[in-house]
C-alpha cells in the first residue's frame, strides 16, 4: 500500500475532491523518505541559480527505494508534490530525483535528463538491481 490515509481523509474522498494540502500530508506521513529526500533537492534547487538540483544517493535500503518509487510513479502523488514544492520532478534509476525549476522544464538541461540518452548515461552496475 502506497498511502497510509487516515480515515477522516478516505471519507472525505469518498465524498468528493479532497483538499491539496490534506493529501500532501497523507504523503509526507506515509512516504517519509521520498518526503525527505524531494524536500532536500528543492532545498537545494532554492539555494542556488542553477536550473535544478538532484540527488544521487541511493537509498539506505529497499523500503525506502519502494518509497521513491511508490511517490514518483504515481501521477497523482507526483503532481501534489510537484505542485506543494513549485517545481517540475524528474526520475532515474530509482534513486536519482531532480527538481527542477518551472522555467527550465523546456531547457536544454530538462530534455537532457528526462531523454532515453540521459537515461542510459546514468546507469551502472551497482544500480542495475532496480
Amino acid at each position: 500500500m502506497s498511502l497510509a490515509v487516515p480515515p477522516a481523509l478516505l471519507e472525505a474522498a469518498e465524498r468528493g475532491p479532497v483538499d491539496d494540502a490534506a493529501f500532501v500530508a497523507c504523503v509526507r506521513e506515509s512516504l517519509p523518505y521520498a518526503w525527505q529526500t524531494v524536500s532536500h533537492v528543492v532545498a537545494d534547487l532554492n539555494a542556488s541559480d542553477d536550473d535544478f538540483a538532484d540527488n544521487v544517493i541511493p537509498p539506505p535500503s529497499e523500503a525506502e527505494r519502494g518509497q521513491l518509487l511508490r511517490a514518483l510513479a504515481s501521477d497523482a502523488i507526483r503532481a501534489g508534490l510537484e505542485r506543494h514544492f513549485g517545481v517540475r520532478l524528474a526520475f532515474q534509476n530509482c534513486h536519482r530525483v531532480a527538481a527542477f525549476r518551472p522555467a527550465a522544464v523546456d531547457s536544454d538541461a530538462y530534455r537532457r535528463f528526462v531523454s532515453a540518452r540521459g537515461q542510459l548515461l546514468n546507469q551502472s552496475p551497482e544500480l542495475r538491481d532496480c
